[in-house]
């Protein structure tokens, strides 16, 4: 599907230059030095300076726009003839915006079809061919303010699978030379983009397109996919740490899921890593490692269930995480939470107290015992009620019998 365009193109100006025997030559900027006689004596010949505004004669700041934008004031030199009207000189008169700005990017395809501009540097490891990536990008046309695509607007980016989702070649190929928190300009060729046809009537034919992206993260879901699809035996013959990488791998998965607000696609990745952690064993000096994989996938775990409004299940993965670390404020808190739910409030405030004796200071456990107190004294107050309403036909027929 093409992008949405959301600006209209720059309009063009044109200039008039007086003709010495009468009428007018034309020029307007991007004719790359063609100049149209207008009607008139076609014996004129002139030459001269002409003081175009509008023209593209300087470059704007990366924070203003795009390089070369057509708003500056500038000046060429020509000359004009019967026979061959032409440009002799210019402030970057035959050069596009989008050319001019090429001159300082890199090339990362090796035919110039796609280039680069890093504009914040990233750090860590680059992208993998396999990797589904989290990122925000805006494309441009040449001579345009508004993107005719972005995902900028939306709060969570969608996860995009390389090989998969994304339908730029030129893109994929700049991901790939990106690391995480990188933000970077491209410029793609049609080959690497919209092609000869272009995407009618929103992409012209042999079209150039320049994108900013921004890597925001990146995981590597080919090798957690290719290792869950081994059997326990063949996933044991596997180092310790290639397991751990793993786990994390899916916990992350889980954790981008949870805060789409998908918990049940979100359970499944913290399930899986859980499984993987489980079943393998290790030698006692690294089974600390095992357990502290374990303790962050269990505490994700409950958090889940609470919002899957399970809290039994969220409770039972609580008590779990409160093995590994009985003194854990986020594993007793998610426990206080769920008793709280299940209006098990004795259970609620043991837990509740624990945490807060953790974590004085901590607003979300306070701010729970602060609701369980309230919760506790609407419970008593019905339990009363209920009981005055259970005995009180009972009082007043021994009223009238004594009356």
């Amino acid at each position: 599907m093409c992008p949405i365009m959301s600006s209209e193109s720059r309009p063009r100006a044109q200039v008039c230059l007086p003709r010495p025997q009468g009428g007018w030559w034309r020029l307007a900027p991007g004719d790359q030095g063609l100049l149209l006689p207008a009607p008139g004596p076609s014996s004129a010949v002139g030459r001269g300076r002409l003081d175009i505004k509008g023209w593209p004669s300087h470059r704007q700041g990366e924070g203003e726009g795009v390089e070369g934008s057509p708003c500056g004031l500038g000046h060429l030199t020509i000359e004009v003839s019967a026979q061959k009207p032409r440009v002799l000189q210019g402030d970057n008169a035959p050069q596009s915006p989008y050319q001019r700005l090429s001159r300082r990017m890199l090339d990362i395809s090796g035919d110039r079809g796609v280039l680069k501009d890093v504009i914040r540097e990233g750090a860590g490891e680059l992208v993998t061919p396999d990797a589904a990536v989290l990122v925000k990008y805006s494309g441009y046309l040449e001579h345009m303010d508004k993107p005719f695509a972005s995902n900028c607007f939306r709060k969570t980016p969608r996860l995009m699978k390389l090989g998969e989702d994304i339908t730029l070649w030129g893109m994929e190929l700049g991901l790939l030379s990106m690391r995480r928190g990188e933000l970077a300009r491209f410029l793609f060729k049609p080959t690497y983009a919209y092609g000869t046809l272009g995407c009618p009537p929103l992409i012209p034919p042999n079209t150039t397109v320049l994108f900013e992206i921004e890597l925001l993260d990146f995981l590597d879901s080919a090798e957690s996919d290719k290792f869950c699809a081994f059997s326990a035996e063949q996933q044991d013959q596997f180092p310790l740490q290639k397991v751990l990488k793993v786990a994390a791998t899916e916990r992350e998965f889980g954790n981008y899921l949870f805060r789409q607000n998908r918990f049940y696609d979100a359970k499944v990745r913290y399930k899986q890593a859980l499984l993987l952690l489980r079943r393998r064993s290790a030698a006692p000096e690294e089974q600390h490692l095992v357990e502290a994989a374990k303790l962050l996938v269990l505490l994700n775990l409950s958090f889940t269930y609470l919002k899957l409004e399970r809290p039994t299940t969220a409770l039972h993965y609580g008590e779990q995480a409160l093995i590994i670390d009985r003194k854990n404020a986020k594993a007793l808190f998610r426990c206080g939470q769920a008793c709280l739910l299940m209006t098990e409030y004795q259970k609620a405030r043991d837990f509740l107290v624990r945490a807060q004796k953790e974590q004085p200071f901590n607003h979300d456990i306070n701010n729970e015992l602060k609701k369980l107190a309230s919760y506790y004294r609407d419970y008593t107050d019905k339990e009363k009620e209920m009981c005055h309403r259970m005995f009180a036909p009972y009082d007043n027929g021994s009223t009238v019998g004594e009356n």
